[in-house]
């Protein structure tokens, strides 16, 4: 107890004088939100990566979809390298980064607002951010209840509230640059711990070989299929693939995610920001499911149809080594507090930077904008907590299933309007209203009707896919059919994209005259 408890101490301390040692960076409006647009490959790469990844992935997601597919669910995980991480810097993060410079955006509304001179965009979308990641952040708390009651004994509220400071003190007085100082750190302790406690677990069951070989014994779910847990596709190959679109693609079209690419420095830091982050997810997220496969040796069904998904993991930790559990419960400390940083200062922004400054306060100046700012990082952080508390003293179980209505919706709603202004000229902004609206709608409906959904879209997972893939039909046809942007605003926008720049010749061929 004392070297869990030590090493907590040394985490949090860590932390806060991270926080106070980056608060000069946090003294303007664009140095609280991007860290002055001048972040290197290293740090913007690991907050990306640990933006990506929280204790929802660690403990809810690899415990339950390890469940359901055996280690085939470490597809999810290469899917959220491949697709979640390098397409995604590939694709996005160059372009990302010169457009929304160009049009000096620093927030997802504030993009669709210049790039489409519209007001009601920004609005529109600033909305659907802040009603839809509070319960994605609440959601943040789960799974560490049982991780600390297995490790300290102690009451769960305590841990809710200790994350919950610490977290706003580092974010309040460093901004952007503590939090990806922070992401770092928090980014290195995920690799060594994963990686420990990997090698740890399935040694209990005799090394990778011997636990292949029990988990093929076990029938599960499918007792006509043998081997169907160690199988390469697993026994839902649908699902499973429901699941990689939603978790890997999603990440396109969320505001917390794309905004990292806003403040990249660098061409250097692009290029090595990419095999950074792929690198990272390969580890932390295919770890975190390939451990998960192998749920179904720890527990059985009526233990989990007793105490839920959110048990399989911790009951694989529960006997290891009291340095590999301390060593566990700052692993996810660390998912969930810098995906909360993430997110709290994504809402914060998005809030005082394009729906309260110039509609509820029509002229606010800096000093303004920075007060708004950090009290709108304390007032979600208290939001989500309160929330986080109350599911876990009432036992409200649809608080927890709102990660994936939230997920869905928000990447429903502005993957493909983000990523056709990004390449395409002819994009409008009513097909930007359109996708905003169904990705949104149906994700509510989802909730709220899921039974008078078709079988296969009755899990929000699939139905969160369902609808990011839909918007990249909705925006090309309602672009064609709607009224052309103007010359104007796509001169502006794509003109960032044509300034000329030197290169070295061992970069690009230049034809001989």
């Amino acid at each position: 107890m004392i070297i869990k408890i030590l090493m907590l101490i040394i985490f949090f301390a860590v932390l806060i004088a991270v926080g106070v040692l980056s608060r000069k960076s946090a003294k303007s409006v664009d140095g609280f939100v991007l860290g002055g647009r001048s972040v290197g490959p290293w740090l913007t790469a690991f907050a990306y990566g640990t933006s990506y990844f929280s204790a929802v992935i660690f403990i809810g997601y690899a415990g339950q979809f390890g469940w359901k597919f055996g280690v085939a669910s470490t597809w999810i995980g290469i899917g959220n390298a491949v697709i979640g991480s390098l397409l995604a810097w590939v694709i996005l993060g160059r372009r990302t980064r010169l457009m929304t410079h160009k049009l000096n955006s620093s927030t997802m509304p504030e993009f669709f607002a210049k790039r489409y001179d519209s007001k009601g965009l920004r609005i529109g979308s600033s909305l659907i951010i802040f009603i839809f990641l509070i319960p994605y952040t609440a959601s943040l708390y789960n799974g560490l209840s049982r991780l600390f009651e297995m490790a300290f004994h102690i009451d769960y509220k305590y841990c809710i509230i200790a994350m919950a400071v610490l977290t706003g003190i580092y974010v309040i007085v460093g901004g952007y640059m503590a939090t990806a100082i922070n992401d770092f750190i928090q980014g290195i302790i995920m690799l060594i711990g994963i990686v420990a406690v990997i090698l740890a677990v399935l040694n209990i069951n005799g090394g990778f070989m011997g636990s292949m070989v029990e988990l093929a014994r076990v029938p599960g779910d499918f007792p006509d299929y043998n081997g169907a847990y160690t199988s390469f596709v697993g026994p839902l190959p649908i699902d499973l693939l429901g699941v990689v679109i939603l978790t890997s693609l999603g990440t396109w079209g969320l505001p917390q995610m794309v905004q990292k690419f806003y403040a990249i420095k660098s061409e250097d830091a692009i290029n090595k920001g990419t095999i950074i982050s792929t690198f990272f997810a390969i580890v932390v997220a295919g770890g975190c499911y390939f451990l998960g496969g192998f749920g179904r040796l720890f527990l059985t069904q009526e233990q989990v149809n007793e105490m839920g998904f959110d048990a399989i993991v911790p009951a694989m930790l529960a006997n290891l080594p009291d340095i590999l559990i301390a060593v566990v419960v700052i692993l996810v400390l660390s998912a969930s507090m810098s995906t909360l940083s993430s997110l709290v200062l994504t809402s914060s922004s998005t809030l005082t930077l394009d729906f309260i400054s110039g509609t509820v306060v029509k002229k606010m100046d800096e000093k303004a904008k920075m007060f708004w700012l950090r009290g709108l990082v304390v007032a979600f952080i208290v939001i989500s907590s309160v929330i986080a508390l109350i599911q876990y003293s009432s036992q409200v179980t649809f608080i927890a299933q709102l990660m994936g209505v939230s997920w869905g919706a928000l990447a429903g709603a502005f993957l493909a309007p983000f990523l056709f202004s990004l390449y395409w000229k002819k994009t409008t902004k009513a097909s930007c209203w359109v996708c905003f609206v169904f990705g949104s709608v149906l994700m509510v409906a989802n909730m709220l009707f899921r039974s008078s959904f078709p079988t296969l879209l009755q899990s929000p997972i699939n139905c969160g896919a369902f609808a990011m893939l839909a918007g990249f039909i909705i925006v090309p046809v309602v672009s064609l059919l709607s009224k052309a942007p103007e010359d104007k605003l796509i001169e502006e926008a794509f003109s960032s994209y044509e300034r000329p720049v030197t290169v070295m010749s061992k970069s690009i061929l230049k034809e001989e005259e």
